[in-house]
């Protein structure tokens, strides 16, 4: 819902994306991923559970500026753990809730 948006987690094997989605409007709100020339610097010489703990926290940093507080997390079919984990665990630490 609008309220409590959907957190989507998709990775690959080199890369990590996430996106935030309002599923009443099929609207992509939020979106991070290791593919953006803004985060390059911060993500360099990083290992991909490094790079994907700084996804989370992009992502969360980036849906509390628009005023999102709260979300479902969706794995994606993935196992809650590795890369997956390191994303959740850093939109929660930057102030995320789900």
């Amino acid at each position: 819902t609008a309220e409590r948006p959907r957190l989507v987690v998709y990775r690959s094997l080199s890369n990590v994306y996430a996106q935030i989605i309002d599923d009443s409007k099929g609207v992509t709100l939020v979106s991070a991923s290791t593919l953006e020339k803004a985060l390059a610097s911060k993500l360099k010489d990083k290992t991909k559970q490094e790079q994907a703990y700084i996804i989370g926290e992009t992502i969360a940093k980036r849906a509390i500026d628009k005023k999102i507080n709260q979300v479902v997390f969706d794995r994606g079919g993935y196992i809650y753990t590795g890369r997956v984990k390191n994303v959740s665990d850093g939109a929660r630490a930057a102030g995320l809730q789900f």
